[in-house]
C-alpha cells in the first residue's frame, strides 16, 4: 500500500494544494481542518505521516503532536508555521516532530521533507534510536532500549565532554543503586538527553526501560497522571486505569527533562517519591514501590528559581546527589568535527545518501559560529541541508548566511544598537541595519521581512530605495500560489 498522509490546516486553499500535490506523488491523502478532527481521524485510521499547521483554532498543532505521543503513537509529524518562531519550532522538535517547514514554502521543499520522513520511518525503530542497522528490535511505545555503550561512546569521543565522561564512569562503578538521583544542567539543546541515556547505559538498569518526559511540554494536571498514573474514574476522562512512568519504568531510568518548569505542588509529590520510594496513582488507594533511578535535567538556574519561590530547595538538594554540567557547544568547538560527521553518517543511512565527511575549511567556518541552539541547532541545520540539498559533499553554500558569517541571529536584535554598530548610532542607521539584517535572515523574502518588521511591503521597498539597495528578485511563493 502507498503511504497514507494526513494534512491538517484550517485554510482550505492550503489543504487543497497539499492534497493535490501529494496525491500526484502517489500518496494516499486525507485532510482535517482542526486539531480535534485530526485526533479523531488518527484514532480511526493509522497514518504514516502527519503534515500539520502549528497554529490551529482550538487544539494546536503542538497539542496534536503531544496527544499522539501520550497515546504511544510514533507517527512522524512535519510542522508548518507561518510565524517564523524558532523557539516554538524547537518545542515541536523536542516533542518529537520529525521536522518543521516555515510558510510560505515551495512545494518541492515539502515534497523532499515528506520523502525523507517516510524513508526514515520505513523500518520500525524507537523514537530516539540510531539507524536500524545498529538498533535492536523496536520496543513498545514511550520506551527505548539503547544499544550497549552507544551514548557513552559518543560522549567519550568528544574532547569537550571529558569531565562528563569521567563522572559517568564513576556513576557506573558506584554500588549505590537506583536510590541515587542525578541532576543534569546545561543550556537548551546542549545534549542533556544524551547524557541521561549514557547514565542508563552505564548502570545495571541498562537492560530495563528508559522512560522520558518533558515537564515543560505537558500541562501540570496531565503531567501528574503521566508520572504517577491514575485510577479509573479519578477524573472526568479517566475511563480506564492507567500506569504512570514510575510504574512502567520498573528498575530502569526515568528522565525528567526541564524539571525547573514543574509546578510547585507537583514538586512536593515528587519529593515524597524520592524520599520514600513509594507512589500512588491519582485517585488510587494503594501505594506501589518505585524502583527506577530518577535523572532530571534543566536549562534554568535552579538557585534563582529557589530564591524566586518557584522551585523547592529540599527537592533541589534531593535531586542533585550527583550533578553533571554539560557545557554549551560554543565552549567546545573541538567537538564539532565529530558531531557533524556523526550526524552526516546518521542522515546518510536514514535517507539513502552518500555525503562525505567535512573538510578542514568547512570545519573552520562552523567553529566561528557560536551555535546558540547548541547540538540540537547543529543537527537540525544539517538535517535540513541533507533533506533539501542531498549533497555529496557539504560546503559553505549549503549553510544559512548567519552561520557562514558567524553571527548569532538571536543576539543581533539585542546588540544592534551597540556592539552590532560599533557604539551609539543615529536612529536612522539603527533602522537601516535592522532592515538589512532581517532581509538577510529571511533570505530576501520581502513579504516575510515586512511582516517581521511590522511595516508594509511597499514601505520596505521605499526604504531599500533610500538605502540604494538593489531588488534581488521575487519572494518565495506561498504553497497555495505555487500550486
Amino acid at each position: 500500500m502507498n503511504p497514507r498522509i494526513l494534512i491538517v490546516d484550517d485554510e482550505a486553499t492550503i489543504r487543497a494544494s497539499l492534497l493535490e500535490a501529494l496525491a500526484a506523488d502517489g500518496y494516499e491523502t486525507d485532510a482535517a481542518e482542526s486539531g480535534e478532527e485530526a485526533l479523531a481521524r488518527c484514532h480511526a485510521t493509522a497514518y504514516d505521516l502527519l503534515v500539520t499547521d502549528l497554529k490551529l483554532p482550538g487544539v494546536s498543532g503542538l497539542e496534536v503532536l503531544q496527544a499522539l505521543r501520550n497515546q504511544g503513537k510514533q507517527t512522524p509529524v512535519i510542522m508548518m508555521t507561518a510565524y517564523g518562531d524558532v523557539d516554538t519550532a524547537v518545542s515541536a522538535m523536542r516533542l518529537g516532530a520529525y521536522d518543521f517547514i516555515p510558510k510560505p514554502f515551495k512545494l518541492t521543499m515539502l515534497r523532499k521533507q515528506v520523502r525523507a520522513a517516510l524513508r526514515a520511518t520505513a523500518e520500525p525503530q524507537g523514537a530516539h534510536e540510531q539507524p536500524a542497522e545498529t538498533a535492536p528490535a523496536a520496543p513498545p511505545p514511550t520506551m527505548t532500549h539503547a544499544p550497549d555503550g552507544q551514548y557513552l561512546r559518543m560522549i567519550k569521543a568528544c574532547p569537550g565532554l571529558e569531565k562528563v565522561a569521567r563522572v559517568l564512569e564513576k556513576v557506573g562503578q558506584s554500588r549505590s543503586g537506583n536510590d541515587t538521583s542525578i541532576l543534569i544542567g546545561g543550556e537548551s539543546g546542549s545534549g542533556k538527553e544524551i547524557v541521561a541515556r549514557a547514565i542508563h547505559e552505564v548502570t545495571s538498569a541498562r537492560t530495563e526501560r528508559f522512560m522520558e518526559i518533558n515537564c515543560a511540554a505537558v500541562p501540570e494536571t496531565l503531567l501528574e497522571s503521566e508520572l504517577f498514573g491514575h485510577a479509573k474514574g479519578a477524573f472526568t476522562d479517566a475511563k480506564t486505569a492507567k500506569e504512570g512512568l514510575f510504574e512502567l519504568a520498573g528498575a530502569g531510568t526515568i528522565f525528567l527533562d526541564e524539571i525547573g518548569e514543574m509546578g510547585i505542588l507537583l514538586q512536593s509529590r515528587l519529593l515524597r517519591v524520592l524520599e520514600n520510594r513509594r507512589c500512588r496513582r491519582v485517585g488510587g488507594k494503594d501505594d506501589y514501590d518505585v524502583r527506577a533511578r530518577i535523572v532530571a535535567a534543566t536549562n534554568r538556574r535552579l538557585s534563582e528559581a529557589i530564591e524566586n519561590g518557584t522551585f523547592r530547595n529540599d527537592l533541589y538538594y534531593r535531586l542533585q546527589v550527583v550533578e553533571i554540567d554539560v557545557p554549551p557547544l560554543r565552549e567546545r568547538p573541538q567537538d564539532l568535527e565529530i558531531l557533524v560527521n556523526g550526524f552526516v553518517r546518521e542522515f546518510n543511512t536514514q535517507m539513502g545518501l552518500r555525503a562525505e565527511p567535512i573538510d578542514a575549511g568547512l570545519l573552520e567556518m562552523l567553529q566561528r559560529y557560536p551555535w546558540p541552539g547548541n547540538v540540537r541547532e547543529l543537527k537540525n541545520v544539517l538535517k535540513r541541508i541533507m533533506i533539501l540539498e542531498e549533497p555529496e559533499k557539504l560546503n559553505e553554500s549549503h549553510f544559512p548566511a548567519h552561520v557562514v558569517g558567524g553571527r548569532n541571529p538571536r543576539a543581533a536584535g539585542r546588540l544592534i544598537g551597540a556592539a552590532g554598530l560599533g557604539g551609539l548610532q543615529p536612529l536612522a542607521e539603527v533602522e537601516r541595519a535592522q532592515i538589512l539584517y532581517t532581509l538577510e535572515m529571511t533570505e530576501n523574502n520581502k513579504s516575510k521581512a515586512a511582516r517581521i518588521l511590522g511595516i508594509s511591503r511597499q514601505t520596505l521597498r521605499e526604504k531599500l530605495r533610500q538605502y540604494g539597495e538593489v531588488d534581488e528578485g521575487p519572494d518565495l511563493k506561498s504553497a497555495e500560489a505555487e500550486a
